[in-house]
């Protein structure tokens, strides 16, 4: 008897651990999650411009059997591939593999390339070869500094975006007033393979990069309160300018993650959702703002000068005030006695 249940706990324990491990597999890259109608892979069928394909590209896009180069190593070119299927999946992560490489010494080349899922596609523009203003979400993998002031963080530079088409990306700041969060990564020239993955689930984005070659996820950017709307269309694309490299896709792989919702989350019409931050300040509350900021602006050297001008302005009022107060009270006890 004693065996019996010995031996059931065991197949218990088993079930558990196979539950646990397949749950953990899906951002290993479980094949069962794979969305093949929303993944871009070699040798790269279904890329086209035919009714039947997936995947349609434009502008200096060049498809090969081993990847699809953006961008090649020339200055002021643009290319975008987008996947022609829009994504209903309330939860999902992308798998991307690219590499950025580029005859370009430190500090010169660029510029980068840009991640989408958005409500448009293959609408060529300034952002990194996509358009301003759009509706929905974006990663920057920018490699060229445009701000010379902003020396607080080292490029190559990861950062995301969530838009609802009031926000123009500002390149002079390289896109801080419209940034959620943001990492440092050693994306180019690397003689391995490098890779992002974002996932949004439950109304969290995160972004993990795999760009030192350990086989291990490194957190780049992790934020709550994002809604995306589904319905929305998956796509790279990059820009160069008087610099340039070669901006290469090699994999965009999509899963879709396995999360209950609520019956009020999955009565809602999803497809209806605004592109929105619900932690930080909404572009259409910046009436006062022509930039549109999601965040309050970035202390910059004057404000940090006025507010310690008037801290000290503060201490001697406070040191003047407490004095007078100090010297009456002793005139008073003197009177008293």
């Amino acid at each position: 008897m004693g065996g019996c249940r010995a031996l059931r706990g065991s197949a218990l324990l088993f079930v558990l651990l196979e539950l646990s491990l397949v749950c953990c597999d899906i951002t290993d890259g479980n094949a069962e999650h794979l969305k093949r109608e929303h993944s871009l892979t070699k040798p790269y069928q279904g890329v086209g411009s035919s009714p039947s394909s997936q995947w349609d590209f434009s502008g200096s896009t060049l498809v090969t059997s081993s990847y699809v180069r953006l961008t090649p190593d020339e200055r002021s070119k643009q290319g975008s591939i987008w996947n022609t299927v829009p994504c209903y999946l309330k939860d999902w992560e992308m798998h991307v593999q690219f590499k950025i490489h580029g005859s370009g010494k430190k500090n010169l080349h660029g510029d980068g390339i840009a991640l989408w899922y958005t409500k448009d596609r293959l609408h060529s523009g300034p952002v990194f070869g996509n358009q301003d203003q759009f509706l929905g979400l974006a990663i920057f993998l920018d490699t060229f500094r445009n701000d010379l002031h902003g020396m607080d963080r080292s490029f190559p530079y990861i950062s995301a975006m969530v838009n609802n088409g009031s926000v123009s990306y500002d390149h002079g700041k390289d896109g801080r007033s419209s940034e959620l969060g943001g990492c440092s990564a050693e994306i180019r020239n690397r003689d391995h393979d490098t890779y992002l993955a974002i996932r949004y689930s439950k109304g969290r984005l995160t972004v993990m990069v795999d760009v030192d070659d350990k086989n291990e996820w490194k957190e780049c950017i992790d934020i709550g309160g994002v809604r995306l709307p589904t319905g929305y269309f998956f796509g790279a694309s990059a820009a160069t300018g008087d610099l340039s490299d070669n901006h290469d896709i090699i994999s965009m792989k999509l899963y879709q993650l396995m999360v209950e919702h609520t019956a009020e989350e999955e009565n809602l019409d999803w497809t209806k959702i605004e592109p929105s931050v619900s932690l930080l300040k909404s572009p259409k509350d910046n009436i006062d703002d022509p930039t549109g900021n999601f965040r309050g602006t970035p202390l910059t050297g004057w404000k940090v000068f006025l507010l310690l001008l008037c801290a000290l302005l503060g201490i001697v009022v406070c040191a003047v005030v407490g004095a007078v107060v100090f010297q009456r009270r002793q005139e008073r006890n003197k009177r008293f006695y």
